[in-house]
This record gives structure tokens, C-alpha cells and sequence, in this order.
């Protein structure tokens, strides 16, 4: 008999792995709090914008025409461990309010839920992103809180998900990563990821507290690479060197690497911001604060960049206030191929002009609705075009693929002043000189 698997917590991680579970071959059940979450996955609709996760689900979801069925949604705790052999943790962690600290709640919420059904043996696998340490205690937990007592067991599986890729990375994993502690945990973990390990997928079994860090690890060491190349054009703008010439000489090297050193206004989004903020304040809580305290100066050099931007733009209106003066910003994602808005840069310089007596325009090819819904004062426009009519300088601040295929020519009959600020060193600065534009970006020669 094959394996059956309930994925708790729909939101972006849980619709994508219930989706690809049941793309591998599972009859997976999906459970969440939310109705009008459940209402929509039931239709084949997810509530954000991921490529190609609707596709997935339209494939699988019960009751929708031509699909395998072999996906389907509920809201009972009881219906999901009794039709469960493992169950994947696939809650948020955000950030605590006030303070740098993952907040736990929505995970310990979501195992005092499952834990009173789970009568027979059963593996709770946690994709959460938490603090070192959570497993242990979630581990002793279960044990403590189930019928099933020693026979429901934790294992740790963290999620390495790109936005934007989300369906690729987790049909064919960079890696898999499970923190065990029991052969049948790992074999079951090993039965799930059969196909992406015969693919050549590595397969990595760690204890509970090297799987809690890798997460983390990672996204330090990615936010890191960002914040270094951006302290570099720092340094570039001081010295009158181009960061973009000095990040591919330094790529070059095997050791470093391309990837990651394009300089900008830095990174943002659900994730690595709140990762590196909770894994400072977890190591202090352990007695290792020192050796993150470089992570501050990493999220220090990131936040500066935002308003380095702002500066950039008073200037280019020639160093004064930015009181009627009209600003168009291309982008309002924290990045290309999503819809997702939370703590995007974009919005944030967006803001700051706004506050400052800008009349401010944005436009972005998904994030609309979501910007709208946390920034209302803004102005939308509904093409790229339209938001550059009439604006004295144009920001270019999310690399969306439509940005890099507008036609300066026309974009510059629109404008009233042919300046762009090219806040993600993404545009061929020729072509827009070309066309008449003063093209500026960070750490990079203005001519």
C-alpha cells in the first residue's frame, strides 16, 4: 500500500508541496484553518501568483475535470490523521511584532491540533523554517500529546523554495535535507522522495538541530553575497569605479562565484529578511550572539540601500524637495515572478518619496492588488507606459523580464524628463543612452 500524506497549511509552501506530492504519485490530503483558503484550492485557485502551481493543481485536485483526483482539501483534524501516514508541518513563522524573533505560535498550534488523533503510529515532518532547538521540543511534545504516544514521531525536512520556482524546486530539489532520529523515519522520508533522489537529487540525513540551521545558514550566507556587493558600490560610488565591471571580474573566480552580485537596493520579502533577524536572536538566546553579529551589519548595509535610492532620485531632481515633482516606479514585487510585496524595496522607496511630496506611479506586472491593498496613497497605472507619462524621473527598482524588453524610444516620448535610475543594475545602459536617457545606477559611472 502506498504512502498517503496531509500537508497542514495551505499557504504558499503547503499548496506548493500538496500539489507536487500528488504530482509524485501520493494521495495527498490538505488541511487548513482558513475556509476561503480551502474554498479556492478546491477550484484549482491559489491565492497568490506562483508559475505554474495552478497548472499542477488543476491536475491533481478531486473533482475537477480530467484531474488524477488524487488531491483534496479539509478543514477536520480528526479526517486528517486518520488518513495520513505523514503529515507535513507547512505553517507560517513570521516574525515576532516588535522584536527580531520568529514567532512560533501557528507551529505549536498546528501539533497541539494533530497530535490528540494521531491513535496509531504516524511521522509528523516539520517544513517550517524555526529556530534550532523547536524540533526537540516538538519532538518530546507529540510523544507527550498523542494516543499513539512513542509511535508518533518528528523528523525535520526544512524547504529551500525560490518564489517564482517554487514548483521546480520542489519536483527536482537542489537537495533534500531530513533531520532523523529512527531508521523508519528516514526510510519514510526516502519513500517520499524516491523519484527526485533517482534523479540525482542528494539526499542529505542530519540530526534535528543541523537540519533547523540549514535553512538559515543558507539564507545568511545569500543575504550576505547580496550585502557585500552592495557595500562594494558603496565603495564604487566614493572611488568612481563601476560595480558591475568589478562583479564580474571577482565571479569569475570558482570560489565566489556570478551568482547573486548584482548590485541594487538590496533584498527584502517573506524570507530572508525575518530569517537572518530570527537566527540573531536564537543565537542569543544560546550564548553565540558574537558569532552572528556580522548578520547586523549585513541587514544594516540592506535597509541603507532603500534609502540611498531615495537620495538618488532627490538628486537626479536636482537636489532639492521632491514637492510636485512627478516619480514612476517600474516594479513593486520584492522580486521578478511573484506577486509578493512583503517588505519589497520597491514599495518601500515608493513610500518614502511618496511621504516626501512626491507624486509617486507604480506599475508591476502581478503586485498590483497587493501593493494597493498595503500602500492605498499610492498611484497605479496599468502598463509601464502609462506610469512613465508625464514623470520627471523614472525608477526601475523590480528586474521584471517585461522592464527589460521596453522600448526606451517610446517610453521617452511619454516622460517629461528622460531620466532613469536603474535600481537593479538590469537594463543595457547603452540602449537607454542611445535613446536619449540619462541611465544611472548604483555604484556604476554615470557616462
Amino acid at each position: 500500500m502506498s504512502l498517503r500524506i496531509t500537508v497542514i497549511g495551505t499557504g504558499y509552501l503547503g499548496a506548493t508541496h500538496a500539489a507536487a506530492m500528488a504530482e509524485l504519485g501520493f494521495e495527498v490530503l490538505g488541511l487548513d484553518v482558513v475556509p476561503e483558503k480551502i474554498e479556492m484550492l478546491q477550484r484549482g485557485r491559489v491565492p497568490m501568483y506562483e508559475p505554474g502551481l495552478e497548472e499542477l493543481l488543476h491536475r491533481h485536485v478531486a473533482g475537477i475535470e480530467g484531474s488524477s483526483g488524487r488531491l483534496r482539501f479539509t478543514m477536520d483534524w480528526a479526517e486528517a490523521a486518520a488518513f495520513g501516514d505523514i503529515h507535513f508541518i507547512c505553517v507560517n513563522t513570521p516574525q515576532k511584532h516588535g522584536e527580531y524573533a520568529c514567532d512560533m505560535s501557528y507551529v505549536d498550534a498546528a501539533l497541539a491540533s494533530l497530535a490528540p488523533h494521531l491513535t496509531g503510529p504516524a511521522l509528523v515532518v516539520g517544513k517550517s523554517t524555526v529556530p534550532v532547538g523547536s524540533a526537540d521540543r516538538l519532538a518530546a511534545y507529540l510523544v507527550e500529546h498523542s494516543p499513539a504516544g512513542a509511535d508518533a514521531e518528528l523528523a525535520w525536512n526544512p524547504e529551500f523554495l525560490r518564489e517564482g520556482f517554487a514548483v521546480e524546486d520542489t519536483l527536482h530539489p537542489d537537495r533534500i535535507v531530513v533531520g532523523v532520529r529512527s531508521e523508519r523515519a528516514e526510510k519514510l522520508l526516502r519513500e517520499v522522495y524516491a523519484t527526485p533522489v533517482a534523479e540525482g537529487s542528494p539526499f542529505v540525513v542530519t540530526d534535528f538541530p543541523t537540519a533547523e540551521l540549514v535553512k538559515t545558514a543558507a539564507n545568511s550566507f545569500l543575504a550576505t553575497k547580496i550585502s557585500f556587493i552592495n557595500a562594494m558600490a558603496e565603495v564604487c560610488e566614493a572611488a568612481d569605479g563601476d560595480v558591475a565591471k568589478l562583479a564580474e571580474a571577482i565571479g569569475h573566480d570558482d570560489r565566489i562565484g556570478r551568482k547573486f552580485l548584482r548590485a541594487g537596493i538590496g533584498f527584502g520579502g517573506g524570507c530572508l529578511p525575518k530569517d537572518i533577524r530570527a537566527f540573531m536572536a536564537r543565537a542569543g538566546e544560546l550564548g553565540a550572539d558574537q558569532a552572528l553579529t556580522f548578520l547586523r551589519e549585513i541587514d544594516s548595509i540592506n535597509m541603507r540601500r532603500r534609502g540611498q535610492m531615495v537620495e538618488m532620485a532627490r538628486e537626479a531632481l536636482g537636489g532639492s524637495s521632491f514637492l510636485g515633482r512627478r516619480v514612476a516606479v517600474l516594479g513593486a514585487t520584492f522580486k521578478p515572478d511573484s506577486d509578493d510585496v512583503r517588505d519589497s524595496p520597491a514599495l518601500n522607496v515608493a513610500g518614502q518619496i511618496h511621504l516626501q511630496g512626491g507624486q509617486v506611479t507604480v506599475y508591476d506586472p502581478k503586485g498590483m492588488e497587493n501593493a494597493r491593498r498595503l500602500f492605498p496613497t499610492l498611484g497605479y497605472a496599468g502598463s509601464a507606459l502609462e506610469a512613465v507619462r508625464g514623470a520627471d524621473v523614472v525608477l526601475h527598482l523590480t528586474e521584471w523580464r517585461e522592464f527589460r524588453e521596453l522600448d526606451p524610444a517610446e517610453l521617452g516620448e511619454a516622460a517629461t524628463s528622460r531620466v532613469l535610475l536603474d535600481g537593479r543594475n538590469a537594463l543595457d545602459p547603452e540602449l537607454w543612452r542611445r535613446a536619449g536617457w540619462t541611465y544611472r545606477a548604483m555604484g556604476r559611472p554615470t557616462a
